[in-house]
């Protein structure tokens, strides 16, 4: 299928796991009564709230949105105009579903009423997909072991597969720890073209070796070990960029191969701590801006079943992140906690933004933990990328089209592009907390 013919419709949606996730979270963790932790988002929804610039601009520029009568109800006006800013969007359907989980927990959406509706929504003669109430019935929620590794003083943490966000996050800072990151500073062409060359090796091997863990082996370990970040790293010439990495050899998925995927920044994160010094690094995703187009129970469903490989194989070699029954798509999320030398918390950060998510929530940590920036200057800090591909992006409009010309010399082939990012994060400071959010969005940091 073309791209967008297999994005919009029935045909994209998976089962969301969000709900039950955050069920099995509650259980073992939560304070509050689960019911009441409802009670804001259905005042909400009913009250409604003024529509943003954003969030205008969004559904006047989404494709294929008003073709599906849900979306077209909720976002748009009788004359198929998008709601204008200030409107205020009222949204008792959501309140309703809210309403059934508060009372009947996640059951109330994966075995009941929710659920009939999110089957037949997915039926829609549009693109219709092949969900059935097995499928949401059978959804397991699975608590993972997170990704940890060493950078300088600090201890890394981050989600493992099938997100790829938190090893590969590891494998940048694990090629930049034998540089002098602090001495070069912030404003340096020349620690931009380092993290360049680091994001390249990182981003090779996990389109080569990253996916769902549960189906296919997945070389954590390998992929961390020091002697191999040394061997992979002396491929970084500081005085040249690399072009195209390649993929580093191992021997544990013989006959797999990979490449980029169609993940695209409909995502949102937020990281919390709360005064007995519990913390959170939440990222959650419906794949692409407003999903699927498809509404079912006031919300959108994703079209996260794009996120694996459109082609099952290339050349001949089975993709790694290919689609397969039960098996969850591989995914840039990276909800990231950062331990200082004494073990405490230091930093919870993560992003939106799709691919970019990975190079965003790098960036952020080696501004706080390198350059000694405050958790909001790291996150405002302009962005500069290269996900492996033929050009570098350095962020429109900001300082960073200042590195052009230098990175020029050095080989670069260099892309001026705006950048999206949604951080959100958190550091954890002898004087108290410090919260940073993207300027870039529309996010906050309160305390109280």
């Amino acid at each position: 299928m073309a791209r967008w013919d297999a994005r919009v419709g029935g045909r994209s949606v998976g089962v969301p796991g969000v709900l039950r996730m955050l069920e099995a979270a509650h259980r073992q963790h939560g304070v509050l009564p689960w019911a009441d932790l409802f009670t804001p988002a259905i005042e909400l929804a009913e009250a409604g709230f003024a529509i943003s610039p954003r969030l205008h601009r969004l559904a006047s520029e989404s494709r294929y949105l008003q073709r599906f009568s849900a979306a077209r109800e909720y976002l748009f006006d009788a004359g198929g105009a998008p709601l204008p800013v200030g409107h205020r969007l009222v949204n008792r359907p959501f309140a309703q579903s809210l309403r059934l989980i508060a009372t009947e927990g996640a059951d109330a959406f994966y075995t009941g009423s929710i659920g009939r509706e999110i089957v037949a929504a997915v039926a829609t003669p549009d693109n219709p997909g092949l969900l059935t109430l097995a499928d949401l019935a059978g959804y397991e929620a699975k608590q993972r072991d997170p990704v940890c590794a060493p950078y300088r003083a600090y201890r890394i943490c981050g989600m493992g597969p099938p997100s790829t966000g938190g090893l590969t996050v590891a494998m940048i800072l694990g090629y930049l720890a034998p540089f002098d990151l602090k001495e070069l500073g912030a404003q340096s062409a020349r620690a931009v073209h380092l993290y360049t060359q680091a994001a390249r090796l990182a981003y090779a091997d996990r389109g080569r070796y990253m996916g769902d863990a549960d189906v296919i082996p997945v070389p954590v370990k390998s992929l961390l070990d020091p002697d191999y970040l040394q061997r992979r790293g002396a491929l970084i010439n500081p005085d040249r960029d690399m072009g195209m990495a390649q993929p580093g050899d191992l021997p544990e998925q013989a006959g797999l191969g990979g490449g980029e995927m169609d993940e695209q920044p409909s995502t949102s994160h937020m990281s919390i701590v709360d005064a007995r010094g519990n913390a959170v690094s939440f990222t959650t995703s419906i794949a692409i801006g407003f999903g699927s187009r498809v509404m079912a129970g006031g919300f959108f469903l994703n079209n996260q079943l794009t996120d694996f490989a459109f082609r099952p194989r290339k050349n001949g070699v089975a993709h790694v992140n290919r689609a397969g029954p039960g098996k969850r798509p591989r995914s840039s999320m990276s909800p990231t906690f950062v331990f200082g030398p004494d073990g405490e918390l230091r930093l919870a950060i993560g992003s939106p933004g799709g691919t970019s998510i990975i190079g965003y929530v790098a960036k952020t940590v080696i501004a706080v933990l390198d350059w000694d920036m405050d958790i909001q200057s790291a996150i405002a800090l302009p962005h500069f990328a290269n996900r492996n591909s033929k050009e570098t992006e350095l962020e429109q409009g900001t300082a960073a089209e200042s590195y052009r010309a230098a990175l020029m010399a050095l080989g670069h082939n260099i892309a001026i592009r705006s950048h999206t990012s949604g951080l959100h994060g958190i550091e954890i400071t002898p004087h108290g907390l410090v919260g940073g959010a993207d300027p870039r969005r529309e996010g906050v940091a309160m305390g109280r």
